[in-house]
């Protein structure tokens, strides 16, 4: 299971896709590749996407080719560090807004092209929350389910089992995004 994030990266045409920061998406690959730590020096490296594939209000057109690569590195075998940071990624695919000016042209909702495809990974996602193998993991991973999940009562059960290492807006209820304002 050592090959699943370079077979995933092998399946899109980043070249032909516009990065946020305004050149093709081609300089993803290796930044992906760094992040899981199969970059030159072999250790996972930080690598921020945000203004290249995510910023607060919109998501870019290779988020969904990304989101395809987070699920994979949740597959494989990367480090606790790299899947905490590839689980922030697919939080920033799952939590955008809007779509850049050019794909919402054409029609494509980035966001919820996103969201469905996290919802692919599901029990993966699932696997990471009862696992808790990585600081911050399990929080990530239940996050991310209270966007994609759509079957509440399992993910209330999970809440349930897993409430002695999920943070406490999870254990709450307050990370929920089906919940009321006046609920939460």
């Amino acid at each position: 299971m050592n090959e699943l994030i370079e077979m995933e990266i092998a399946r899109h045409d980043w070249k032909g896709m516009l990065c946020g920061c305004g050149d093709s998406a081609e300089h993803l690959v290796g930044d992906l590749l760094r992040l899981a730590g199969r970059g030159a020096s072999r250790e996972p490296d930080h690598v921020s996407f945000e203004e290249h594939v995510w910023c607060p209000v919109i998501l870019w057109e290779p988020a969904p080719a990304v989101t395809s690569v987070a699920l994979a590195a949740l597959a494989d075998d990367v480090t606790p560090e790299a899947r905490g940071w590839f689980l922030d990624l697919l939080q920033a695919m799952v939590a955008g807004e809007g779509t850049d000016w050019d794909s919402a042209r054409r029609g494509i909702d980035l966001p919820e092209r996103c969201r469905s495809l996290a919802a692919q990974g599901i029990w993966l996602l699932y696997q990471e929350v009862m696992s808790d193998r990585c600081p911050g993991g399990a929080g990530a991973a239940f996050e991310i389910l209270t966007v994609v999940e759509p079957d509440r009562v399992r993910l209330q059960r999970v809440r349930e089992l897993a409430a002695d290492w999920l943070p406490v807006c999870c254990r709450t209820g307050l990370c929920d995004d089906d919940l009321p304002v006046g609920d939460r």
